[in-house]
């Protein structure tokens, strides 16, 4: 029980976005005792008595000044209107300009989830050294994201996490694709190699660490692994899913890139899907031992991850 009441409760925390990070983050910050002000277009999000949810355009410097009054740190989840490297480029540096200036007039640091995008093809585990070497594409526009904040005067921190899978996940490899169809005991068709070791991110970690780092003044200015457990193929992460539900593993099969890559010839949100199948094809994998340390965190094990997975998909399908 909240031993304040919520108008005494100070506003010091703006999360923008409402998919499956940001809304992570609010609800976490609010299981603290945190007051949150939530800020999306339809001003949507979940509902909890310490999320307060704001309709608001996070791409006018000038508009978010009044919402970030007060502001300490703001989580920055929003995501472009498509997933395609021409609407990235055109979207995301301006809005998260607008963002790193309304937030650096307030005295605010900035958190960002991020991806493994920027590293573009690798060989080795990736860690928080490894070069970020993407020249094309969406993993292009991703590099220029991170330079543009180690460029800004704001603090900043960047999170990077690999495939998200959790509660609130639906649109992903590890979500509404494979989730239902484990449950249903129907064939499962996955991108690229089935048995192709893959670190996956559970989403409560990611957001756990997006807050440790606001908190933590040492940290800012810095770019983080999320704690991410050890690795575990396409295969594996069904039969964990499966496990949970308390079903038989289906079937895996896969589908390979170049087939994928041919598709994508004529159809636009295959050739985006494709561009990225390198990450499926061989081991991608990150090592986050290093941040994990310097967060003071843990990665969720897979077995717990998968059952509060399957349990929320339980309750919501």
């Amino acid at each position: 029980m909240l031993s304040l009441h919520y108008e005494e409760i100070p506003m010091n925390a703006i999360v923008i976005g409402a998919g499956p990070v940001g809304a992570t983050v609010a609800l976490r910050l609010a299981e603290q005792g945190r007051k949150v002000r939530l800020l999306t277009r339809s001003g949507s999000g979940p509902d909890h008595p310490l999320i307060e949810r704001r309709p608001a355009d996070a791409s006018d410097a000038t508009a978010l000044a009044e919402h970030l009054s007060g502001a300490t740190a703001v989580f920055d989840c929003m995501h472009a209107s498509a997933y395609r490297a021409d609407t990235w480029r055109a979207e995301l540096p301006r809005a998260e300009r607008a963002v790193l200036d309304a937030a650096g007039r307030a005295g605010a640091v900035v958190v960002f989830p991020e991806s493994l995008y920027s590293f573009g093809h690798v060989d080795a585990p990736i860690t928080e050294s490894t070069p970020r070497t993407a020249t094309s594409g969406k993993p292009a526009v991703r590099v220029e994201l991170l330079r543009q904040r180690e460029e800004s005067a704001t603090p900043t921190v960047s999170v990077a996490a690999s495939d998200f899978y959790g509660p609130l996940v639906r649109n992903a490899h590890a979500g509404e694709r494979m989730v239902p169809t484990v449950m249903d005991g129907h064939t499962m068709w996955v991108m690229g190699d089935p048995d192709a070791r893959h670190s996956w991110t559970y989403v409560p970690d990611l957001a756990d660490a997006m807050i440790a780092a606001a908190d933590a003044e040492a940290l800012w200015n810095s770019f983080l692994l999320a704690p991410t457990a050890a690795p575990l193929s396409q295969r594996e992460l069904v039969a964990a899913y499966a496990g949970a539900a308390g079903v038989a593993a289906p079937a895996v099969r896969g589908i390979p890139t170049w087939m994928l890559k041919a598709i994508g010839l004529v159809h636009r949100d295959t050739r985006e899907l494709a561009e990225m199948s390198y990450q499926f094809a061989r081991p991608f994998v990150i090592d986050s031992s290093l941040s994990q340390q310097r967060l003071g965190l843990e990665p969720t094990p897979i077995a717990a991850g998968a059952r509060a997975t399957v349990d929320w998909w339980a309750r919501t399908r």
